[in-house]
């Protein structure tokens, strides 16, 4: 369950689960974010329940930012690497379908191709931790092939900082999920 980098989508102006969002009336993402806080006071039972439900509603078709925060939200609050590994693959293959006005029409601060930075360094993390290092340095590869999109503030010195640590561990051959 412990990451190298789990956190809500942090951009100028807000998160991706953030109330002060444009599109207002978005009941999933207004979920969403309820989830992520049951997760973040410690309740991940509740949280995984939360995010199952929504899933179960939202399912593979559904609204490529739903799918794409839900799925990546829901990876944090794991108990099973493998389960993480799938919520994982989740965000990435909705963030594949998601538009940036898609992604605008929520905040108009965000950018699809900044998400990818954490969505892979996420992937690359879960597959270090299971031992499956071809894949993390795969998805290692292709955060740092990504990083250009990312913002030059804390957020995006955070996701460069993770991702260097994740390549160091990696190296090292270090399977702990201690951040």
């Amino acid at each position: 369950m412990s990451r190298i980098i789990r956190s809500t989508q942090r951009r100028p102006g807000g998160t991706m689960t953030d109330t002060q969002q444009d599109d207002r009336h978005d009941t999933v993402m207004a979920e969403i974010g309820a989830a992520v806080e049951a997760g973040h006071a410690g309740d991940t039972a509740t949280a995984r329940a939360r995010f199952d439900a929504l899933w179960a509603r939202v399912g593979e078709r559904g609204d490529p930012l739903h799918r794409c925060t839900l799925a990546h939200h829901a990876a944090d609050v794991q108990d099973d690497a493998h389960a993480e590994l799938r919520w994982d693959e989740r965000a990435l293959a909705a963030a594949d379908e998601l538009t940036d006005d898609r992604a605008r029409a929520h905040h108009a601060s965000l950018q699809v191709a900044g998400f990818y930075p954490s969505l892979h360094l996420n992937l690359a993390d879960v597959h270090r931790r299971l031992g499956a290092d071809g894949p993390a340095r795969e998805h290692l590869a292709l955060a740092r092939a990504r990083t250009g999109a990312l913002p030059d503030d804390g957020y995006g010195r955070m996701i460069r900082a993770a991702i260097e640590r994740c390549g160091e561990r990696l190296d090292r051959g270090d399977r702990s999920a201690a951040s």
